[in-house]
């Protein structure tokens, strides 16, 4: 079986993974937002260089993949944030 989404498939998917994780704990969501975000940025800009240097056999997919896989938590943090008015509970004094 077979199944090739299409970009904007893929992109909705991961955004709902990440509203998921927003919506059961915004201090891990947070954290890997930024972890998960800074290294698929790192590993995307690598490709993007080596790729300039030299020209590989990689897909342009890929190169498209890797930058929704950036855009996706920002768009959910973004959602999360629009929605609960820029609270996150970690954030409040208890």
């Amino acid at each position: 079986m077979n199944i090739r989404l299409s970009l904007f498939e893929i992109f909705l998917l991961e955004v709902i993974v990440w509203l998921g994780l927003w919506l059961l704990n915004d201090y891990t969501a947070t954290l890997l937002t930024l972890i998960v975000g800074a290294i698929v940025l790192v590993v995307l800009l690598f490709a993007l260089i080596a790729e300039a240097i030299e020209r590989s056999k990689v897909p342009r997919r890929y190169f498209y993949v890797m930058a929704l896989s950036v855009a996706a938590p920002l768009v959910a943090a973004g959602i999360y944030l629009f929605l609960f008015g820029g609270n996150l509970r970690f954030l409040q004094k208890m």
